[in-house]
């Protein structure tokens, strides 16, 4: 079974309302933590919200100034993240402590480019621990 991305029409921007309405309100309670994680004193991620053409879908730039810490997007039943690492940095994932699903799902992951992704399917609260976790690793390498 494979899941659609949603916020695919360039008119209509992704308002709490509109994300509401797509995700249902257990997993929009889960995105509201997230946001509210990652924009707080800890981590002081900026998330951007652009339609890409290229894509035909609304997604979510995240950034630590200038530095694109991560990728988020709205699909049917989750919410997905995307980082992505470098040959010399990816490395440092297999010693977090992450749910070994998540380091094995990297190992396995076909490179974008030179780029290796780690991608998180979230839709529970208990998983935004481990996004913690990799935000701390991603913020932390150049």
């Amino acid at each position: 079974m494979t899941e659609n991305i949603l916020l695919r029409d360039s008119e209509i921007n992704p308002t709490n309302e509109i994300l509401e309405n797509a995700l249902g309100k257990d997993i929009f309670q889960v995105y509201e933590d997230l946001i509210k994680i990652i924009t707080d004193v800890e981590f002081e991620l900026k998330p951007e919200w652009n339609f890409y053409k290229d894509g035909k879908a609304w997604l979510c730039k995240v950034t630590y100034k200038k530095k694109t810490v991560f990728w988020l997007s709205i699909w049917e039943k989750h919410i997905k993240t995307g980082f992505y690492f470098t040959e010399k940095t990816r490395l440092g994932i297999f010693s977090l402590k992450i749910n070994e699903k998540i380091i094995q799902n990297f190992e396995e992951a076909k490179t974008v480019g030179k780029l290796f992704p780690l991608v998180l399917d979230i839709d529970k609260k208990r998983q935004l621990e481990d996004l913690k976790e990799i935000i701390k690793y991603k913020k932390s390498v150049k």
